[in-house]
């Protein structure tokens, strides 16, 4: 573990202008053999490409990394290449031998990853066989997804200046790439968008490297997804296995995670209008569209365009319109569907057998309603033109897409732009043009296009009435929705989403250069801790001198999550616990309290060994000042009247959540939520505390919420007036304390903080004490210090009674490292 310091190990920057640095599986490039060239392959930018066309709207330059092309994959690593096509293109290549990309793409990321984030478990008919079926989750392809994953980061490392550049990384196959990269480059600007579905928490828990995954999108600065939906799910998942919740502040989503705010970005990728618009307006698109026209005259033309695999739906479309001919007769001769079937991406028993059932539907569907010179299917295998495909768009009445699941699906984005701006084969010039979309709700696009059609593409009878409504919708509906699916494709081009993500992830990374840095954890485990400038881990050489030369200590310890670890389900103080609190109260130079918002009778029942301790409790409501002394209680005059207020609703409340109780102390009521649901609780926890602040507006209590709980007690009674009510009796007694600790976990000890570094006008402490503030974790805090956990906090205690013991070390020891 590397300790906070400027460099955090990164290199000095070298002097050059900022980059916008894209990282894909491929380079945008296409490569031709060719004999005589260097390496047997001429190079060319792919104007097609999705990376090329994810940069547009970055500011330049643009440095892309990424594999070669499949054509040229079997180049061996040659430096004198990866410069040329730097130099070139601004490709910086990857070079993964065949059997590491293998394994890595075809075994765990299309044939793995890729299924379980679209709801697929490997338990179909396909699983763990050979030959390109569904894999179970395999240790040794985890190990090839994480080595490619690493000589990506390698090569993006060799080019990051990560003062001035940005690094956006794209798609699933990329999905370490956060954590290995920032293992590198603690300070690097890291954005990374997902253009899959993320599944809900459910079926993402069943990824054994679950954990892993969730850390890697942590480790960027931002996280991008296609819907509301997806984000959510992320959010569960990062709530529900790692334990971290998110907030939303000015509209925007973010994570605090050790220190650093991870935004969440919701945008569905729009459309390249610039390629589109080029390939719109040559004679080729136009020529083929005035062909389709003829081809097709006097019918309407449905169309399909989709990727062969297991989610687009292509054989519930097929099966769609098998249903409106049967149902509507008078449709037969004057519908066809137009099915284009992209190039597999991977091979694999289950892209053929996607593609064996599709052909097989469609002569069935034909042999039962062709009629002369016409098929209502026709079915398109063979590779197009983008200018073939485009005049498809243009010249098509109705796009549908029925996919099960899908992220990146820009087809109805695609089809409005070319009923738009394509060549037009038929029709009144200067008309206002018209479109309708039967879209599936699974499909990433969806929410953008108000005006589809949408449909549930497992309920075959509900796509072909879509199909129906479609079909019948008037010119002027048509227009209407023509127009306002063109407005927003226009104004949420790829252009602007580039510009946007550009924008929030320099948002996301301004404090970077600036921020003091600790690097913890081993490989998918590792991350980096932002630490205020104020803020440092607690060290031996802080407090053990202190401890060591003062006379008049007061230690004070919070109980739950702070002397005791978290999640534990016996609350009772381990011996090793009670032997060193029984030593530190020992020493006539200390003042030793545990202070906790629970009871007095269990505190004092737990605690009972320790003869010499004090314990506040009940948040201070009820102290004494060791085992044999009696309880006190402010002079406070407090009516529990409102305690028939609260139980009602607290009980309701219980009785709707699973996993919550109600905690009944002499003058508090807690409702504890940490064993319910973690999105229902705590939806259920705000809805209680809103509940409760309305009945209690007029009775003189307070209504708080901390780590899991929500709790009522009176005013004028918490940790911080406990802790002046401790040192003002000290005072009275001639022995203000010269040495204050205070180590809490959550919001209700941050009072006890604020009173040991805040005193005000009418409490006060000598100027001269040494005042030691801790929290645990790294998070926002009135403390200065942090501990990482429980077991921090013993072996610190420890540390300072051997501090004190005579030849004691004061600075030598240190507390040891959870994570080393």
């Amino acid at each position: 573990m590397s300790s906070p310091s400027s460099s955090d190990g990164e290199r000095p920057p070298s002097p050059v202008e900022a980059r916008r640095v894209v990282v894909t599986h491929r380079l945008p490039l296409r490569a031709e053999p060719n004999p005589d060239a260097p390496h047997g392959f001429d190079f060319s930018l792919d104007t097609d490409a999705l990376p090329l066309q994810l940069s547009r709207g970055l500011p330049r330059p643009v440095v892309f990394v990424g594999a070669l092309p499949s054509a040229a994959a079997s180049i061996p690593a040659s430096e004198e290449l990866a410069a040329d096509l730097l130099e070139r293109f601004s490709c910086s290549p990857v070079f993964l031998g065949a059997g590491l990309h293998k394994n890595f793409y075809d075994g765990f990321c299309k044939h793995y990853l890729w299924p379980m984030l679209h709801y697929l478990l490997p338990l179909g008919p396909f699983s763990g066989g050979g030959g390109g079926g569904l894999n179970n989750f395999k240790a040794e392809l985890y190990r090839a997804y994480l080595t490619a994953n690493t000589q990506y980061a390698d090569r993006v490392y060799e080019l990051l200046n990560p003062n001035e550049d940005l690094v956006f990384i794209h798609d699933y196959h990329l999905w370490a790439l956060p954590t290995i990269l920032r293992r590198k480059s603690p300070r690097a600007r890291i954005g990374f968008f997902l253009h899959s579905p993320f599944p809900s928490s459910e079926v993402f828990r069943a990824i054994p490297a679950r954990e892993d995954l969730l850390r890697a999108l942590l480790n960027a600065d931002l996280v991008g997804f296609h819907t509301y939906d997806y984000a959510r799910h992320f959010l569960s998942a990062c709530c529900r296995l790692l334990g971290v919740n998110s907030h939303t502040r000015h509209g925007n989503i973010g994570i605090d995670y050790f220190g650093r705010v991870v935004v969440v970005k919701i945008l569905s990728v729009g459309v390249d209008m610039s390629q589109l618009r080029m390939v719109l307006s040559s004679p080729e698109t136009a020529a083929k569209a005035k062909e389709i026209a003829a081809k097709f005259a006097g019918r309407k033309v449905l169309l399909g365009v989709d990727d062969i695999d297991l989610f687009k739906g292509i054989d519930l479309k097929l099966s769609a319109m098998e249903k409106l001919l049967e149902s509507q007769k008078g449709l037969r001769g004057r519908v066809v569907l137009v099915q284009i079937n992209n190039p597999a991406r991977s091979p694999g028993r289950d892209i053929d057998a996607v593609r064996a059932e599709v052909k097989a539907m469609r002569d069935r569907i034909n042999a039962r309603f062709s009629l002369p010179g016409y098929d209502p299917i026709v079915l398109i295998d063979d590779p197009l033109t983008m200018h073939e495909k485009l005049a498809f768009y243009t010249s098509a009445d109705i796009c549908i897409v029925t996919a099960v699941r899908d992220g990146l699906n820009r087809i109805p984005y695609i089809y409005t732009a070319c009923r738009q701006e394509g060549p037009l084969a038929s029709g009144v010039a200067g008309a206002p043009r018209e479109s309708a979309i039967v879209l599936s709700e699974f499909v990433g696009c969806s929410p953008s296009l108000s005006g589809a059609v949408r449909v549930n593409p497992w309920n075959v009878d509900d796509v072909a009435d879509g199909m129906e409504s479609a079909l019948l919708l008037d010119v002027r509906d048509r227009q209407m929705r023509q127009e306002k699916h063109y407005k927003y494709v226009i104004t949420h081009d790829i252009a602007y989403w580039g510009r946007s993500l550009d924008q929030d992830l320099l948002r996301a990374g301004e404090d970077h250069a600036s921020m003091n840095i600790l690097s913890v954890g081993f490989a998918m485990s590792s991350r980096i801790v932002v630490l205020g400038p104020n803020f440092q881990k607690l060290s031996p050489g802080d407090i053990n001198p202190s401890y060591h030369r003062t006379c008049n200590r007061l230690i004070l310890l919070d109980y739950d999550g702070t002397v005791m670890p978290e999640g534990v389900t016996v609350r009772y103080p381990s011996q090793e616990l009670i032997r060193v609190l029984n030593e530190l109260c020992s020493d006539p130079k200390n003042t030793v309290f545990v202070v906790s918002g629970r009871g007095k009778d269990e505190l004092a029942e737990w605690l009972a060994p320790c003869e010499r301790l004090g314990i506040s409790a009940e948040h201070g409501y009820f102290t004494r000042w060791s085992r044999d002394s009696p309880w006190e209680s402010p002079n406070l005059v407090i009516g529990l009247d409102w305690k028939s207020l609260v139980e009602p609703v607290m009980k309701h409340y219980t009785d709707v959540t699973d996993g919550s109780y109600i905690e009944a102390k002499e003058t508090a009521l807690v409702w504890h939520y940490e064993e319910a649901d973690p999105d229902f609780g705590s939806c259920q926890a705000k809805d209680l505390q809103d509940h409760l602040l309305s009945v209690l507006a007029k009775e003189p209590v307070c209504v708080k919420s901390g780590h899991k709980i929500v709790e009522v007690n009176p005013q004028d009674v918490g940790k911080g007036i406990a802790v002046r009510n401790l040192i003002a009796t000290m005072g009275a007694r001639g022995s203000l304390p010269d040495f204050i600790l205070c180590v809490g976990d959550d919001r209700s000890d941050e009072d006890m903080f604020a009173a040991i570094t805040k005193p005000s006008s009418n409490f006060a402490f000598q100027e001269s004490a040494e005042i030691f503030a801790c929290t645990l974790g790294n998070k926002p805090s009135l403390a200065k210090y942090y501990l990482e956990d429980s077991d921090d906090v013993l072996k610190m205690l420890k540390g300072l009674m051997d501090s004190s013991r005579p030849g004691g070390a004061l600075q030598t020891q240190v507390f040891e490292d959870p994570f080393e």
